[in-house]
C-alpha cells in the first residue's frame, strides 16, 4: 500500500509520531512537507516556523526509525499547495488527523475530477498532554509542554516572532 500524510512538522511531536506509527503499518509512505511559503498559510496561529531544510532533515531523522522499524520505504516531498502530493494516482489511503479529515474529503473530490481513486482516509486521533489537552507544536513552541505532552511551565517558550 502507498501511504501519504502531510504537514508543517515544527518541532515533530508524539502526536506526529502515532501519525507515522499508523502510516507505516499500512505500507510505504511519502510524506507532503510544507514549502517555506505554504507553511504559515497552514497555521492556524500566526507564530515563527523553522526553514524547510531543517525542519526535513528533523523530519527524516524520525521517518527513518519507523522506516526500518516496519522494513518500509519513505520519501520526503515538498508540499507547495494544501492538497499537496495526495492527489496523484499512486497512493491509496490518506493520513488524517480529525481537525484535518475535511481537507482528506476534499483531495478525494480533487481525486475523483481527476478520475483517480478516492483515498482511504485513516483518521489517527490526537494525543494529549499531561494536563489533558492535545499536543501541538504551537504549545511546544509556545513553552507549556514538551515533545510527549509533559508540562513545562519553567521553560521559555520559542515565541511567535521569528528569531533575531
Amino acid at each position: 500500500m502507498q501511504v501519504a500524510l502531510g504537514g508543517t512538522f515544527d518541532p515533530v511531536h508524539d502526536g506526529h509520531r502515532a501519525l507515522f506509527e499508523r502510516a507505516f503499518e499500512l505500507g510505504d509512505v511519502t510524506v507532503g512537507l510544507t514549502s517555506d511559503e505554504l507553511a504559515p498559510k497552514t497555521r492556524r496561529e500566526d507564530r515563527y516556523v523553522r526553514p524547510f531544510e531543517e525542519r526535513r532533515a528533523d523530519l527524516e531523522d524520525e521517518l527513518a526509525a519507523f522506516a526500518e522499524e516496519h522494513g518500509r520505504e519513505y520519501e520526503v516531498r515538498k508540499l507547495e499547495e494544501p492538497t499537496g502530493i495526495a492527489t496523484r494516482p499512486r497512493f491509496d489511503a490518506l493520513i488524517v488527523s480529525p481537525e484535518t479529515v475535511e481537507g482528506g474529503k476534499r483531495i478525494n473530490d480533487l481525486r475523483r475530477e481527476r478520475g483517480h481513486d478516492p483515498l482511504e482516509l485513516v483518521v489517527v486521533d490526537h494525543l494529549r498532554a499531561e494536563d489533558g489537552d492535545i499536543i501541538s507544536s504551537t504549545r511546544i513552541v509556545d513553552g507549556e509542554i514538551d515533545e510527549h505532552g509533559n508540562l513545562t511551565p519553567d521553560r521559555e517558550g520559542r515565541g511567535r516572532e521569528r528569531p533575531r
